[in-house]
């Protein structure tokens, strides 16, 4: 295995490659693989590492925030949206319901005017 660099020149950014070779059977030559590790920082000479596709890497098991207050601040606001969505689902039911009875009493008013002509 061989550690690679190759800068982007329309982004400037220089990406650091994992390259693995191999023989090829079928085509008879050697052939390699390629995985990111991350980005050189110019200033530091450092690699910076990433999710495999260009973005920096990110601790997914770290919690957003450590504020419990905060937490318990947006579960609140959760809860009442919850709350709002089922209020608002239920006066919607209902506008449904007559809605329905309005277009069968005017359905019924158009039969009628239809039978008198």
């Amino acid at each position: 295995m061989s550690i690679i660099k190759h800068k982007d020149k329309r982004t400037g950014i220089t990406y650091v490659y994992e390259s693995e070779s191999y023989w090829d059977k079928e085509k008879q030559q050697p052939r390699s693989k390629r995985k990111l590790i991350g980005k050189l920082d110019e200033e530091t000479g450092e690699v910076v590492p990433t999710d495999g596709r260009g973005k920096k890497r990110t601790d997914k098991k770290k919690p957003i925030s450590d504020d419990t207050a905060l937490c318990d601040e947006l579960k609140q606001q959760i809860k009442e949206k919850d709350l709002l969505i089922d209020q608002l689902t239920s006066q919607n039911k209902a506008l449904d319901k007559e809605l329905a009875a309005v277009l069968k009493e005017i359905g019924s008013i158009l039969c009628r005017y239809e039978e008198r002509r």
